[in-house]
């Protein structure tokens, strides 16, 4: 509660922060916010020729199976590459002005949350293009954003508070992040693999977020409402420990810094 009111309190600092970062993020670049679109794209343009052709894997339609999974893994990724530095970034302010520090890490999560927004002007057109279409199904889409923004907000605060007293854990969770993209069904599917390595992949709460986006979008039926409430509860506790974590450790961020 009393987050919620710092943030109501502090309300046009957090929009104005919001902006900043979705500005400075395409600062200086000849093409600005199109490289939210162009970003994925190229991703997708990449993935789809290694691994149908090089690799054999042989899924119907899969640019657009690709496309639907690899968004939401770009959303996560370019969350987790910010918020890292959220804090550290904001240095000279945090030694000059008085606002509520968690403000910082919500500001880069939520700026992230509008390019994701924006890259649904592309999903929703392939799909259309394809012929893979949008159903009903895609009614379900502000759940599953609600539940992997609250699993962004706890990995944030907690990379954000941590990262100010070890700068190497940025070099760490990049080579995790590496590895997470192999044990998330983005380029497979999960029915690959052999039932025991099904259930370890599961253990990792972007699994069942990424099924879920495929699930509304390509499969075009509700998304597991059993896995995907497992996750949110997993979310919910990742965003109350990322909190803490956070609230912890800003007490000596200025000294820090």
């Amino acid at each position: 509660m009393k987050l919620i009111k710092d943030l109501y309190n502090y309300r046009e600092l957090l929009k104005t922060n919001v902006k900043k970062e979705i500005r400075g993020k395409y600062k200086g670049a000849w093409l600005g916010v199109l490289w939210s679109f162009l970003n994925p794209l190229l991703m997708l343009m990449v993935y789809s020729f290694v691994f149908p052709f090089i690799m054999k894997i042989n899924i119907p339609n899969y640019t657009m199976y690709l496309m639907t999974a690899l968004m939401p893994w770009n959303f996560f990724t370019q969350t987790i590459a910010s918020s890292s530095f959220a804090v550290i970034a904001s240095g000279g302010i945090l030694k000059k002005v008085y606002f509520p520090r968690e403000i910082l890490p919500i500001s880069v999560v939520l700026s992230n949350v509008v390019n994701f927004l924006i890259t649904f002007i592309i999903i929703f057109l392939f799909l259309i293009v394809s012929g893979v279409g949008i159903t009903w199904t895609v009614i379900f889409l502000p759940i599953i954003l609600i539940v992997q923004t609250i699993l962004h907000f706890g990995i944030a605060f907690i990379l954000s508070s941590t990262t100010v007293y070890a700068r190497d854990i940025e070099h760490i969770v990049n080579v995790i992040v590496m590895a997470l993209f192999y044990a998330t069904p983005i380029v497979y599917t999960i029915d690959m693999l052999p039932p025991k390595f099904q259930t370890i992949l599961y253990l990792n709460p972007m699994t069942p977020i990424i099924d879920s986006y495929r699930n509304v979008l390509f499969y075009h039926k509700a998304p597991n409402f059993m896995t995907l409430g497992i996750v949110s509860l997993v979310s919910i506790a990742i965003f109350l420990f990322g909190l803490f974590i956070f609230r912890k450790l800003q007490k000596d961020f200025v000294e820090e810094l």
